[in-house]
């Protein structure tokens, strides 16, 4: 019996060994989460229950738990690599299969979809067809786009500006844009047609004999879009007309096959003070043709796409899963896990919430092996091996003392 129960205790620190050992080997593994031994002594029960004298039968491995605490994390600038801070995990699709990780170094496959090193792709809620959320009750492989960013035709040209209030109307009559002196003030800027091709937006500010009265003439590549268009500011340098400010300029076509131009000026903002002009602002809301640049991922797991053009167009909200019990989950190895009955079913939601934490793109989460506490662990079931040996040595040396009685 003695044999048997140092036998087991022996079988008990070389488990905690290997698991120390495992630890160990892990401890640059990302998103590794180390194990731990736990161990139940072992009584011999009969139908009539435990004398007051009885002695136990040993030692046995109950469970090897994993601890899922939170491991550091370190920046590595790739703007694939995902790092939880918090509760929850990556969900990944292998194949259909449902895996769970806290692993985020991923990148894209030859099809650009996002992949851990084991070809799992990551898990995400797409845009809903609104525009203004995610289709929360649905998981999708993430896919990085890879064509181009569609162009955005100009609808509105937005202009802050002062007019100078002492101005004078030009000597010269009648308006003409390429005579200086039949117009006080020009700019212009870049506008674009629904192909993505910019043109060149000019806006001529003419002074008439009216008090606190100007015109503006709009040209686009040198050709007039509609006339003089009034402008009316009262005694205090306010545009009082058009009201709110607003100009709708006639149809342009142009000459790249895109369809006809319909830009809207907003002057709601321009005044007429002092002596001088002045643009505080001149926008518009239309962009070009835009290649892809990088992704970038934020806090509540929102992955946008960044193009040339200054776009920035979400590709899908990372999924992320938590459980009841995460010990339950089941080790598949490749820092995966699997649900499990002992787990709980698998509960989504959005990192930054209450239950999730928040992602952090550009970094990793490391190991959470302590390699010191792990190496002092070392030690301590080294001893335990030694003392059940030297338990089994004693027990020879009795039984060998007992078979040499005459």
């Amino acid at each position: 019996m003695s044999f048997r129960i140092s036998l087991s205790g022996m079988n008990a620190a070389s488990a905690d060994l290997n698991i120390t050992s495992n630890n160990i080997a892990n401890v640059n593994t990302t998103g590794f989460k180390e194990s731990r031994a736990e161990f139940g002594d072992v009584f011999a029960a009969s139908a009539y229950g435990l004398s007051k004298n009885a002695i136990g039968a040993g030692v046995r491995l109950q469970a090897v738990a994993q601890q899922f605490g939170q491991g550091n994390i370190d920046f590595t600038g790739k703007n694939l690599d995902l790092a939880i801070n918090g509760q929850g995990f990556f969900t990944l699709s292998d194949g259909g299969a449902m895996v769970y990780s806290r692993a985020g170094n991923f990148g894209a496959d030859k099809d650009g979809y996002v992949v851990n090193a084991s070809g799992q792709r990551l898990q995400v809620y797409l845009p809903n067809a609104a525009g203004n959320g995610f289709d929360t009750g649905r998981l999708s492989d993430l896919q990085l786009s890879i064509g181009d960013s569609a162009p955005q035709a100009t609808t509105t040209v937005t202009v802050q500006s002062n007019l100078p209030a002492d101005a004078s109307a030009p000597a010269l009559t009648p308006f003409a844009p390429g005579d200086p002196d039949t117009y006080n003030r020009t700019t212009s800027l870049t506008v674009y047609d629904s192909l993505g091709a910019a043109h060149s937006q000019s806006l001529y500010f003419v002074k008439t004999a009216n008090p606190n009265e100007w015109q503006v003439y709009t040209y686009i590549e040198g050709t007039a879009v509609g006339g003089a268009q009034t402008l009316q500011y009262s005694d205090t340098g306010t545009l009082t007309s058009p009201s709110p400010g607003q100009i709708a300029l006639p149809a342009y076509t142009p000459p790249t096959g895109a369809a006809a131009m319909n830009i809207t000026l907003d002057l709601g903002n321009s005044t007429q003070y002092g002596e001088t002009f002045s643009l505080s602002s001149l926008t518009q809301d239309g962009y070009t043709t835009g290649r892809l640049t990088g992704i970038d991922v934020t806090a509540d797991g929102v992955v946008q796409a960044r193009y040339t053009n200054g776009v920035s167009t979400a590709l899908g909200q990372v999924a992320m899963t938590n459980f009841a019990n995460p010990q339950g989950l089941q080790p598949l190895g490749d820092n995966g896990w699997s649900e499990t009955s002992e787990s709980g079913q698998p509960r989504r939601g959005q990192a930054g919430t209450s239950e999730f934490g928040a992602i952090q793109g550009g970094a990793l989460e490391s190991s959470n092996v302590d390699l010191t506490a792990q190496l002092v662990n070392m030690i301590t079931a080294q001893r335990n091996f030694q003392a059940n040996a030297q338990m089994i040595q004693t027990q020879d040396q009795v039984t060998q003392t007992v078979i040499n009685i005459r």
